[in-house]
């Protein structure tokens, strides 16, 4: 396989999935498949452990906000770890798709977990407010402007922390999804859009240029980038600096 340039981001790609008029039945596929994905490459696990549970509280239940949850997935995983390790989540799902939130609304439903067809702006707006604001294989989605506004709504709307996740590019990463991806392509978007999302991603010193003071990247996984926000008075390490994942 000739792998593409990759030194820049590739803005101009689109994802197949994101097409107004694209095939309803793989999109479907895709959406079953969105679990598996994500357990496999996204590090969530991680994430929970060393971000989400540290904030959970015995006497009462943390609100969480996904931002852009497609078909649900991240936040029901998050509401069964917490439920495992003794914790309760409120944890609404936002995402402006139709179609996303007919699958996420379609699937059986897990305690704690909603979800509603919104933008962050339109919670903003609402002056909702929740312990703790994040997104799945959003940021890559995004031009300068949506992104700008995507931080700036997840200030308003966090309490505790922002925790923004999203694919790094490189070679070695395209590489290898490409690959990893075979069985989990036929008659869905999963393999192409993947590729895709690689080439419109930012590597981690591309994403610490673009946001500004207050933020933070770290590496938690490998092939991932997280962007990570704490208010002043909320936990957190300290100024923004580049994090390196153990």
């Amino acid at each position: 396989m000739k792998l593409p340039a990759l030194a820049r981001r590739d803005v101009l790609a689109t994802e197949r999935m994101d097409a107004p008029d694209c095939d309803p039945a793989a999109l479907a596929r895709t959406y079953a498949r969105f679990g598996i994905v994500n357990a496999l490459v996204a590090g969530w696990q991680v994430t929970y452990l060393r971000h989400l549970r540290p904030l959970l509280r015995r006497d009462r239940p943390v609100d969480v906000l996904d931002v852009g949850c497609g078909g649900g997935d991240v936040a029901r995983a998050l509401a069964r770890w917490a439920r495992r390790d003794g914790y309760r989540l409120r944890v609404l799902g936002i995402d402006p798709d139709a179609r996303a939130h007919a699958w996420a609304t379609g699937r059986p439903a897990v305690p704690g977990v909603s979800f509603r067809r919104a933008l962050s702006a339109d919670l903003v707006a609402e002056g909702r407010r929740f312990d703790v604001v994040l997104s799945n294989h959003l940021l890559h989605h995004l031009g300068d402007a949506e992104f700008a506004a995507l931080l700036a709504d997840s200030r308003r709307l966090a309490r505790l922390r922002v925790l923004h996740s999203d694919i790094a590019r490189s070679r070695w990463a395209y590489a290898l999804f490409a690959a990893a991806a075979v069985p989990l392509a036929p008659g869905s978007f999963i393999r192409a859009d993947g590729l895709t999302s690689i080439r419109r991603s930012r590597t981690a010193a591309e994403l610490r240029a673009a946001v500004p003071p207050g933020w933070r990247v770290e590496r938690p996984w490998p092939g991932r980038n997280l962007l990570v926000h704490e208010p002043p008075h909320g936990p957190g390490p300290g100024p923004a600096h580049d994090v390196a994942g153990t």
